[in-house]
Order: C-alpha cells, then sequence, then structure tokens
C-alpha cells in the first residue's frame, strides 16, 4: 500500500515538475530560439538582421490567414505555419518597430473585407469553394502599403528575401531611377531597313512601369548622380570620360547590370557586315573578368527550334536556357524556367582577382565556341554543327560583388577634377554576355485584340531583368541575401522506391511495344499477300502466333498493373510503419525510460537510507 502511495505521489510530483518546467520557459526563455532545421530555414541572414536593425520609424505587418477555413489542409496548414513562425522571428529581431498582426478572415466577416480592401488574393480551395486567404499586408508610417497576395509554398525557398524585401521598400519608400545608358533602338523608332516604324522594345516598357527611368546615349559624359541603378546596354566606342564616371559610380557604392554581347544580331544592319560586338575591357580588368568579343556560344543541348525555308532546323546559337542552366540559389534566377537569347559571349573570372564572382547563366555540358564574324556571316545555321571539337560549359551571365579596384590610375584629361577613389569594398554588379535577350522576339508574342496589341510573354526575359533592377535597387543588407532551403524535405525512401517502380515498368512498357511493333510488321506483310483484293487469310500456324501474342500482350498489361499495385503496396506499409514509429513506438520509449529513471533515483533513495 505505502509503496503504490509512493508511486502516485511521484507521478503527481513529476507532473508539478513538468508544468513548473513548462511556465518558467514560456517565462523566462520565451526569446530564447534553437533553430535545429539543416539548412537554418527558421533563421535570418545577417543581411535580414541588418535591415531590421536599421528601422526609423514602425511598420504595421497583417498576416491574413484562414485558420478555420483551412481545417483539414495539411500541406497549406504547414506551410502557414512555417510562415508565421518566420514572421514572429522578424518582429523578434526588430525590437518593437515591427507589429504584427494575426488575422483570419472568416467568410462574410470585416476581416475579409479588410483582406479585399488591402488587394490579397483570394484561393477557391475544396469542392464548397470557400475563400482561403493567406497574404500579408504592411503599412509604415506615412501610411505607405505593400502586399504579399498570396505566399506561394513552391516559392518557399525565396520567402525570406520577399519578406525583407517588402519591409525594406516600406523603410526606404523612395522612387528608384535607372539611367539606361545605350545606342540601340530601345525607344523604337523607323527601321533603316523596311523604313517601319517599330514599337519601343517591352523589356524597356516594362521597366518604365516599374521605376522612374532616364534613357541617354553612349555620348553621355557622366552617369547623374541620382541614378540607383545604372543600366549599360552594349557599349561601343565609350569616351574615357563616361569610362571615368562608371567606374567613380560603381566604386562609390552604385550598382549596375551591364549586358554585353559578341553580336549583337537583332540591329537592322547586323546582316550588312560582320559581328558588332561590345566593348567594356578596360573596366573588366579591373575587376578581373575577361569577356571574349570575339566568340559566339552555341549548345547543342539548349539549341532552339527555328522556322527555316526547307522546314525547321535546332539553331544552335539561339538558346533557350531552362532552369538547369541557372543558378538555384540566387534570387534573381530561382524561381525562372526559360531565357531565350542568342549569340551569347562568354565570361570568365580571374581567381587572383579578390571580386568575388557568382555564375547567374551557363550553357549545358555541350557547349562550344565558334567565330563571331563566322557565326554573322553563316546563313546555313546547320554548318554551325562543324564547330564542336570541344563540348564544355561556358558561363553566360555572372553576379560581381565585394573588393574591387579602379581601372585608372589618374583622373583622364577633359574630366573636372574631384575626388578619385581607388578602391571599394562593395561592387554590386550584375553580367550579362547577351544583349538580344532584351528584344521582343526572343520573349513576347504580339496579337491583336479589337485593333489593341497585346503582348504575351513565353519566356522569362523580362522577369530575369526586372529581378535583377528589383535586387540591385535595394540595400547591400537586401542584395546579400539569397535563396534558402525549403521546409518540407523530400521522402527519400519513397522517392526510391518510386524510382525503382518507374525504371521496371519502363523496361515492360518498351518491351510490350517492341511486340507490337513487331506484330504490326508481321501483319503488313501478310497484308501485303493478300493482293489487290485486300483479303487477309492467316495459315493455322500465323493465326496460332496471333493469339499466342495476344495472350502474352495481356499478361505484359497485367504484369504492369502488379508492379504499379506494388509500389502503392510497399509505400503504404512504409507510411504505416512510420506512424507507428511516431505516435506510438516514440511516446513507449519515453515512458520506459522515465520509467527506468524513476526507479534508478528510487533504488538510489532506499540505498541511502
Amino acid at each position: 500500500m505505502i509503496n503504490k502511495l509512493s508511486s502516485i505521489l511521484a507521478a503527481l510530483l513529476l507532473l508539478l515538475v513538468f508544468f513548473v518546467l513548462v511556465l518558467l520557459n514560456n517565462q523566462l526563455l520565451d526569446g530564447v530560439r534553437v533553430d535545429l532545421t539543416e539548412d537554418k530555414v527558421y533563421s535570418l541572414s545577417d543581411g535580414s538582421k541588418q535591415i531590421l536593425r536599421e528601422l526609423d520609424e514602425p511598420i504595421h505587418l497583417y498576416f491574413f490567414y484562414s485558420d478555420k477555413t483551412s481545417k483539414g489542409m495539411t500541406n497549406l496548414r504547414n506551410y502557414a505555419s512555417r510562415v508565421e513562425s518566420l514572421l514572429e522571428e522578424y518582429s523578434s529581431i526588430a525590437g518593437g518597430k515591427l507589429i504584427l498582426h494575426k488575422v483570419d478572415p472568416e467568410p462574410f466577416s470585416e476581416a475579409e473585407d479588410q483582406a479585399n480592401q488591402f488587394g490579397l488574393t483570394a484561393a477557391s480551395i475544396g469542392a464548397a469553394g470557400d475563400a482561403i486567404y493567406l497574404g500579408l499586408a504592411a503599412r509604415n508610417a506615412y501610411d505607405d502599403e505593400k502586399v504579399i497576395p498570396f505566399f506561394d509554398p513552391q516559392k518557399e525557398s525565396t520567402l525570406e528575401y520577399e519578406l525583407s524585401k517588402l519591409i525594406y521598400q516600406l523603410s526606404d519608400p523612395q522612387q528608384v531611377k535607372v539611367t539606361l545608358i545605350t545606342d540601340l533602338s530601345v525607344q523604337g523608332g523607323q527601321n533603316p531597313m523596311t523604313g517601319r516604324f517599330e514599337q519601343p522594345w517591352t523589356s524597356v516598357t516594362q521597366l518604365q512601369q516599374l521605376y522612374e527611368v532616364e534613357t541617354l546615349g553612349l555620348d553621355a559624359t557622366a552617369v547623374p548622380d541620382d541614378t540607383n541603378v545604372l543600366m549599360l546596354v552594349h557599349p561601343q566606342n565609350v569616351s574615357e570620360s563616361l569610362l571615368f564616371s562608371i567606374d567613380q559610380y560603381l566604386l562609390s557604392g552604385g550598382k549596375a547590370l551591364v549586358f554585353l554581347d559578341p553580336h549583337h544580331e537583332s540591329d537592322p544592319m547586323a546582316a550588312m557586315g560582320g559581328a558588332n560586338s561590345s566593348d567594356l575591357q578596360r573596366l573588366l580588368d579591373a575587376w578581373g573578368v575577361t569577356f571574349s568579343a570575339t566568340d559566339v556560344v552555341l549548345d547543342a543541348a539548349t539549341g532552339l527550334e527555328i522556322r527555316t525555308q526547307t522546314g525547321t532546323t535546332r539553331h544552335l546559337g539561339f538558346l533557350g536556357l531552362g532552369a538547369e542552366q541557372m543558378a538555384d540559389d540566387d534570387v534573381i534566377t530561382r524561381d525562372l524556367d526559360m531565357i531565350n537569347g542568342a549569340s551569347f559571349g562568354h565570361l570568365t573570372h580571374d581567381d587572383a582577382v579578390q571580386t568575388a564572382w557568382q555564375p547567374l547563366l551557363q550553357s549545358s555540358e555541350s557547349g562550344a565556341l565558334t567565330d563571331s564574324n563566322r557565326y554573322a556571316m553563316i546563313r546555313d545555321v546547320s554548318q554551325l554543327d562543324a564547330d564542336f571539337a570541344q563540348a564544355q560549359q561556358h558561363v553566360l551571365a555572372a553576379r560581381l560583388s565585394g573588393p574591387a579596384r579602379s581601372a585608372f590610375e589618374t583622373v583622364p584629361e577633359g574630366v573636372e577634377e574631384g575626388s578619385h577613389r581607388q578602391q571599394t569594398d562593395s561592387l554590386n554588379l550584375i553580367l550579362v554576355a547577351d544583349t538580344d535577350l532584351l528584344t521582343d522576339r526572343f520573349w513576347v508574342s504580339q496579337s491583336n485584340f479589337f485593333g489593341q496589341t497585346i503582348y504575351t510573354p513565353f519566356a522569362n526575359n523580362g522577369d530575369f531583368l526586372t529581378n535583377a533592377v528589383e535586387n540591385l535597387s535595394g540595400s547591400e543588407a537586401l542584395i546579400s541575401i539569397r535563396s534558402r532551403g525549403t521546409f518540407s524535405r523530400p521522402f527519400e525512401v519513397v522517392e526510391a522506391l518510386t524510382v525503382k517502380a518507374e525504371q521496371s515498368f519502363r523496361e515492360q512498357e518498351k518491351r510490350l511495344q517492341q511486340q507490337l511493333d513487331e506484330t504490326e510488321q508481321q501483319l503488313a506483310q501478310l497484308q501485303e499477300q493478300g493482293g489487290d483484293s485486300g483479303a487477309l487469310v492467316l495459315s493455322q500456324s500465323q493465326q496460332q502466333m496471333l493469339e499466342e501474342f495476344m495472350q502474352q500482350k495481356i499478361d505484359i498489361r497485367k504484369a504492369l498493373r502488379d508492379v504499379r499495385h506494388q509500389l502503392d503496396k510497399d509505400i503504404e506499409q512504409l507510411g504505416t510503419l512510420l506512424k507507428f514509429i511516431n505516435i506510438a513506438l516514440a511516446p513507449i520509449l519515453l515512458v520506459l525510460i522515465l520509467s527506468a529513471m524513476f526507479r534508478l533515483l528510487r533504488t538510489a533513495k532506499g540505498r541511502s537510507l
């Protein structure tokens, strides 16, 4: 009786200790967080922390999440919890300058009206079609507003960047000015070859809708002082004064997006002569970069299909870069699917130079180089196949950052004397070895809708340009934020089972297809033997062979169903095992461990007495 009473008292004491520890944790350790995830998905990068520390005025965040309406939607609720935890981390680090409001916009409520006023997107999910909200609205002290209409789980890797960008834009709401320096007809005009007037480039029009854009020719002598982002496209014969101004602008903390090209073939006059390459090597040398003006990259794996007079053929100089050719750890290219361009050049970096180098776009490993002048004069694109002597991967676009030195030892003649910066520790620059990707024909199609021209993108060239300018227009802290890992981890065992079953499935499917082809050939031969009458008479042996094949066909189809059934069965068994481990085995082990500890303590206490 005494032992039983002691056990009950000990259990009550353990329960009391548990509640006391929980209370102490909530009161004393509420701000203490330990992120044990592999990719630190619950921790903020140094760039995000710097943005939060530099907040001068409070910013209100309104997190709209349909908690009650989304009951039963496990994946969505898990991601909503991930977003909410990250927002709480932002609020905790901001030290009172970031006020988080959590709102559940139930149907027909004032909260739902507020979500609609902010312009959030409601997703209709389920048979009932209920509106599900999972978005964020933010407002600063000047009543400027920014929103994330809906948190897409597919873009989880850029979640931190999107949140930090929103907060930065509200903390520094000034209009971004882009200075575009080029001699190309980006604003449209008369085509000297056809005499017709052409529309402005859609890529530039898109920028003008988002930012203040000032366009200058290459005869400019200096970069305007109020420039936030410099965009330099196809520089040729650049004056010393402009080169020096670009050099000093970047060393003074400016950001630039530079498009170079060994052959700008979208130029109407390009067909009249050889290659018309860009030239910026003096500045590139200072940054430790080499751009070959005499080489065009060909790619057997990413070459685009084009129409010719003789039909359709693959153009190895017109590249369609997929996600495999884009950096998946940079926010500029992370969520893009396709970038099309033509006559790309390639970039190389001198490892001896301290400037950091990160490739953004690359060819496939089936890339090769051809002379730009030869490329410009070729009319039969099939001749490009002969240039694949050595196939390798080439860098087509890259980000440069960190330390850099000036390309000028002294101030050029004719330039006003002033401060001459010799170096910087924070160069911010993106180089792209193609200019044709900015032109319409590689990424947008035109259609007429009741007299109005509609532009429909079929590639992400415009998104790439917008992402690059948007990223460069932010602070050093924002630019430093890269895409992060994802919260959901791949189910590697299930994936292995799937791959194994799919492999078996494809092998049997291939075998069946081969047998079908052989039978069709035999039947065709029998048809020919039937003569003009078309009568098909099978011998007894042929009839038996046909029946055997039909039975074999049925057997193989049954085997295919068995493979698929076994796959589902293996996954179900694995799921059952994992559920048992998580739901039953783990608590049982915990109880056994606690019981053993209690017995050891009791035994030790008895011995001491």
